[in-house]
């Protein structure tokens, strides 16, 4: 990475952050409080407003077919592949409906200034090497998603850095099938652009297919075990859905 060539690009990432930080009295005070419907909104009202102008100030655009397949309220649980950072910002900028956090690395939560900001929202962070840890995390977002909190995992584990998808780890869907919510596959395109293919913020176009929601509950263990490949389908024939625009 040219970290002279990024410059300008990390400066444009800190100013962005008062998009965030104008919303951030709101959620800690309804996070002191208890009051989950006023954390869940000020959370939404924050990343809802970051997502779209970070892609405006750096001149790329989001793209999003299938919003009418989520439902009229969470919480739920995005499932998607995972091509690069952008995704973060990819995701605030399309769902505008309901709050979510992100299932992320544990590496991201020292990234200056943004890496409170996406424990802020609500989201865990996992230590990929370590099972146990792993475990630990995914049982903490269950405990998100009992309180009422939607969350998005990318069961890649890992970016692709690429238009290629890696492999889907198992056990990834838990998050979903042990509360019990919906599934939202979603398959996600370019957003490596925007990055990883240059090693230098890019202007990008990312697009975004939302598939129709998939109960979980009441799933026998047959079932559990055949969702983890389904939706792994789903969320791939997507991607080459999208690439074949």
């Amino acid at each position: 990475m040219n970290i002279i060539a990024n410059i300008p690009g990390f400066a444009k990432l800190i100013h962005c952050l008062k998009y965030l930080n104008k919303h951030k009295k709101d959620i800690e005070t309804a996070k002191v409080t208890g009051d989950i419907e006023k954390e869940k909104e000020s959370i939404l009202a924050a990343t809802s407003l970051w997502g779209p102008t970070v892609f405006k100030m750096f001149d790329s655009k989001v793209n999003v077919e299938g919003l009418e397949n989520l439902p009229e309220e969470g919480p739920v649980v995005f499932v998607g592949n995972h091509q690069g950072y952008a995704d973060i910002i990819a995701y605030c900028a399309a769902f505008k409906k309901f709050q979510f956090g992100f299932i992320a690395k544990d590496e991201l939560r020292k990234v200056p200034l943004y890496g409170p900001w996406i424990e802020r929202i609500r989201s865990v962070f996992i230590e990929r090497d370590d099972p146990r840890a792993s475990l630990k995390a995914i049982n903490k977002g269950i405990e998100y998603i009992e309180q009422g909190f939607s969350m998005v995992i990318f069961p890649e584990g890992t970016r692709s850095k690429g238009p290629n998808a890696g492999e889907f780890k198992k056990g990834s869907l838990k998050l979903a099938t042990k509360p019990g919510v919906p599934i939202i596959p979603v398959s996600l395109n370019g957003s490596y652009k925007f990055f990883e293919e240059t090693g230098r913020i890019t202007p990008s176009e990312v697009d975004i297919l939302v598939h129709p929601m998939i109960e979980t509950k009441g799933l026998d263990r047959k079932e559990e075990k055949a969702l983890n490949e389904k939706v792994e389908k789903i969320i791939l024939d997507g991607v080459k859905k999208l690439q074949g625009k």
